[in-house]
């Protein structure tokens, strides 16, 4: 997504637990499980991270331990002032344990196709290769369990992916013999 539809989906109409879940799968590139499940035991507001692994490990998809940025800290803030539950993803005092009616009417309501919550954890990588973040930390934020997958599905949208090889190719530069 572009930094314009992103916009447009903040904007729209929509129940704040889901703002508060798109936002969260924004700014932690988590996947919809991850932050359906995350509870308030998990965000630190001290460290200023949001822990979405349920265990050591994960689960079997990689989870990570990731810094949350200003604008998530002050919705999550808010957000655990009004909870009424152990789960930061809340609707009338229960957990939310699926989000598809209320993201479909959000992204309908922005004039979005196509874009389902795991399009937000791309849209998350896809930015983060876009500022020339390194293929490393962008794993890690991931949560994956090898670089080699991020490099692969992502790294072709790093500003200076294959620069060099467009280098070999600029014929316009003139080779000068020496004398």
């Amino acid at each position: 997504m572009t930094r314009e539809e992103i916009d447009r989906l903040q904007d729209a109409p929509k129940a704040h637990h889901v703002q508060l879940a798109i936002l969260l799968m924004l700014a932690t590139a988590g996947r919809i499980g991850a932050i359906l499940e995350l509870t308030w035991d998990r965000v630190d507001f001290k460290a200023g991270t949001v822990n979405l692994r349920t265990n050591e490990t994960g689960p079997r998809k990689g989870r990570a331990v990731v810094p949350m940025n200003d604008g998530l800290r002050a919705a999550l803030s808010q957000a655990e002032g009004a909870s009424m539950t152990d789960y930061v993803i809340e609707w009338a005092g229960e957990p939310v344990q699926r989000l598809r009616t209320g993201f479909n009417k959000a992204t309908k309501a922005a004039g979005l196709k196509g874009v389902t919550p795991h399009v937000l954890r791309h849209t998350a990588a896809v930015h983060m290769a876009a500022a020339g973040r390194p293929m490393e930390r962008i794993s890690q934020y991931l949560g994956h369990s090898s670089v080699d997958v991020t490099r692969r599905v992502y790294a072709r949208f790093a500003p200076d992916h294959l620069r060099e090889e467009a280098e070999v190719l600029d014929f316009t530069k003139r080779v000068r013999a020496v004398s």
